[in-house]
């Protein structure tokens, strides 16, 4: 049988678009059984809170079980590399943090690039870290506490939860534009460093502001300012960093992810669903309780953001010439 040009060109046309009918159709039946969200840390926390939120709303929103599985160790790294490692179906998903882009530089025997091997979804929050001192320390803003650690070099103690923890990289990110020179106090946890810090033992941290607002409150810590860009509607009398130190930004940061080569429709398809929870008013409640500033927005602002963050990180690990336990 022979086909004319235009009878050729309507075929192929049509062949052309069957696999993104397919794709699309793939789409819509998605998810047709339990997904799997992998939090890579343990139980109980901030970022499990968030992961189990997000999960109950997809559940409800698209007909399947999204079920959270916390896999710990290794700074975050076990759970991620088995998110990443799994099938790019949408059957497993990875809710991602700030520690994902800084173990990128502060481990050198990974098996996986996290840049590289994840297709982000969203950007959930990016909750501030809170400069604050024990009221020992005699400055009140912080100016005068650069002016206090330049006069004693070497003196000033700054806690962390941690080696490449959050708030450790935010300190050191601190040294790095300020150059002032503290001496990093890693602990086992944010729990026992803030517990040393109220009790005068280490003078300074980086911490997480849900933590360190009671105390702030209570008047057993003094808050000198957040470490975001903008100011914190939970204080927002209290200054940003940079707004003295210019360029000064860090946070945490919070989204979902997918293994790479997961279908674009199925990205698209539950970073909308996300967007539809963040906007939702009891859940911006919610995130307002666990420190968090509401991000959402698409895929392709996820990505720009790990990749500007992994960089950002490097620069600083560098400097501080931090190694993973």
């Amino acid at each position: 049988m022979k086909f004319s040009r235009r009878q050729f060109l309507r075929l192929a046309a049509f062949a052309a678009a069957l696999p993104i009918g397919n794709r699309l159709a793939n789409a819509q039946a998605y998810p047709a059984r339990p997904v799997r969200i992998i939090v890579p840390v343990a139980a109980g926390g901030a970022t499990d809170i968030l992961g189990r939120l997000l999960a109950q709303w997809l559940s409800d929103r698209m007909g399947q079980p999204f079920v959270v599985e916390n896999r710990p160790g290794a700074g975050g790294n076990i759970g991620t590399e088995m998110a990443l490692r799994a099938a790019p179906d949408g059957y497993t998903l990875l809710l991602i943090q700030a520690g994902n882009v800084i173990n990128t530089s502060l481990y050198n025997n990974l098996s996986f690039n996290f840049p590289r091997d994840a297709a982000p979804v969203v950007v959930i929050s990016r909750p501030p870290f809170m400069m604050s001192v024990h009221p020992s320390v005699p400055a009140k803003t912080i100016p005068e506490f650069i002016a206090h650690v330049s006069a004693n070099p070497g003196k000033v103690n700054m806690a962390s939860a941690g080696i490449g923890t959050g708030n450790h990289v935010a300190g050191e990110l601190f040294k790095m534009q300020t150059g002032v020179q503290m001496v990093h106090v890693p602990y086992r946890g944010g729990g026992p460093a803030l517990i040393d810090l109220v009790a005068g033992q280490v003078q300074v941290m980086f911490g997480g502001m849900p933590s360190m607002i009671q105390y702030v409150r209570a008047g057993t810590l003094r808050p000198l300012g957040v470490t975001t860009r903008a100011r914190s509607d939970v204080l927002p009398d209290l200054p940003t960093v940079g707004e003295f130190v210019p360029g000064y930004e860090a946070s945490d940061f919070y989204g979902l992810a997918a293994p790479k080569d997961t279908p674009p429709e199925i990205v698209a398809r539950l970073n909308q669903e996300t967007n539809a929870w963040l906007n939702d008013p009891a859940i911006k409640a919610r995130l307002a309780d666990l420190g968090g500033m509401i991000t959402g927005g698409t895929p392709e602002a996820a990505a720009r953001l790990i990749i500007d963050e992994t960089e950002k990180w490097a620069k600083v690990i560098k400097f501080a010439g931090a190694k993973a336990e």
